[in-house]
């Protein structure tokens, strides 16, 4: 892996960002509006607010990096600018870790950003620290920029990788027990619910926010950087077979 390369990379993709207000504007502005949405959506029920506004401080970056970053990188692949850098001897991690690192730096500004109007206008408050939520907060858009990486991998146009939230992100929104509490749902789901790094991306923050800080979050942590890592590992190998 060359230091240098990947930062060229990650140099580039924020460059290509900055040039581009409208994604910014998707990074930065819709989880913002999102979560005001909630907050507008309980007016007069504060302590339902309080419990899932939160989470969702996490949730919301984690899907807007997923579907920002999968088309991104769908652009990277149909436009032939990997299968030119591909062409150079540049390790395939190298690539995937500089774009990773380039989203990296948005997710931090999002996670930022939302955690400022979620505490500061929206009147959010937290049991435990509220610098550990926004740790959290970045920790999962990081991990949906992973996870849009790896599956931009098999679509072909940009339509087909929008096609992908539903089919991956919405299963996880609705079995994370963000809507319904995990002990209360079938078995099954239950089971498919513990095997989804959503749930713990939302366990991570539900723990934070009631302040039961312990070994439970440390899992939650864990896990979602164990994802995070895992799909940019599965990115990666796929670079070559879709640049060939």
């Amino acid at each position: 892996m060359s230091v240098r390369i990947t930062l060229a990379t990650t140099g580039r993709v924020l460059a290509q960002l900055r040039r581009d207000p409208r994604t910014l504007a998707m990074i930065v502005v819709v989880p913002c509006i999102l979560i005001a949405l909630v907050k507008w959506m309980f007016d007069g029920d504060e302590a339902t607010f309080q419990r899932v506004g939160v989470p969702l401080l996490g949730i919301f970056p984690l899907i807007s990096m997923f579907l920002i970053t999968s088309i991104a990188m769908l652009r990277e692949r149909t436009s032939g600018t990997l299968e030119r850098l591909m062409s150079l001897p540049v390790g395939r991690f190298d690539l995937l870790l500089g774009y990773g690192l380039a989203f990296g730096v948005t997710a931090v500004v999002q996670a930022g950003v939302v955690s400022l109007v979620g505490f500061g206008f929206l009147g959010l408050d937290v049991a435990g620290s509220m610098g550990l939520v926004i740790a959290l907060a970045v920790a999962n858009a990081v991990l949906g920029t992973a996870l849009g990486l790896f599956v931009s991998a098999f679509a072909s146009t940009e339509f087909q990788a929008v096609q992908f939230m539903p089919a991956i992100i919405l299963p996880q929104l609705f079995l994370c027990g963000l809507l319904v509490p995990r002990a209360q749902m079938a078995s099954a789901l239950d089971w498919l619910s513990g095997v989804l790094p959503m749930t713990y991306a939302y366990d991570g923050l539900a723990r934070v926010a009631a302040d039961q800080a312990g070994a439970r979050l440390l899992a939650d942590v864990v896990v979602v950087i164990g994802a995070t890592v895992l799909a940019l590992g599965l990115g990666a190998a796929t670079l070559r077979r879709r640049t060939a």
